[in-house]
């Protein structure tokens, strides 16, 4: 299964001492079945913020835990909808990832970029779907079922 992390909660997934949402996800990519996706200017981002981000990297894409989705692709799609002013959040590039990549969940704080991620309009087939610690830092029922969704990739043809 397939997932964006954003940049403003990298350090709920990769820093020591993480809250049980953040240690859940983390749980899920490094030793459950889930996959972090990266590319274009978000890699660079949770590069740039996350020192735990890196080194998990290192040995994450050889274990099959990570996937680069390819650059040229993510920047031209990032490019197109900021051409067409299709985002209301001012990450276009992450909607970009996810339409490239096929990944549809999505980890973040940022109000804006859910309300983009769930639109059918920027992402559809399967709609996008986004775990967030905005109300709760707990590892909830909810947030477990998320984790157990196998709708969580679309295959770009």
């Amino acid at each position: 299964m397939c997932a964006i992390l954003d940049a403003n909660v990298v350090a709920e997934v990769f820093n020591p001492d993480r809250a049980p949402a953040g240690e859940g996800f983390f749980n899920w990519i490094n030793r459950g079945n889930g996959r972090v996706v990266i590319g274009g200017k978000l890699h660079k981002e949770l590069v740039e913020r996350s020192p735990g981000f890196r080194e998990w990297a290192r040995t994450a894409e050889a274990a099959g835990r990570l996937r680069f989705a390819n650059e040229s692709e993510v920047n031209a799609r990032t490019e197109k909808i900021e051409r067409a002013g299709a985002a209301k959040s001012d990450d276009p590039h992450v909607l970009a990832l996810a339409q490239v990549s096929g990944a549809r969940l999505l980890y973040t704080n940022d109000k804006d970029l859910q309300r983009d991620f769930t639109s059918k309009r920027l992402i559809d087939n399967p709609r996008g779907k986004v775990y967030s610690t905005l109300e709760s830092n707990d590892f909830s029922s909810s947030r477990r079922r998320l984790l157990g969704d196998k709708d969580l990739c679309r295959v770009e043809r």
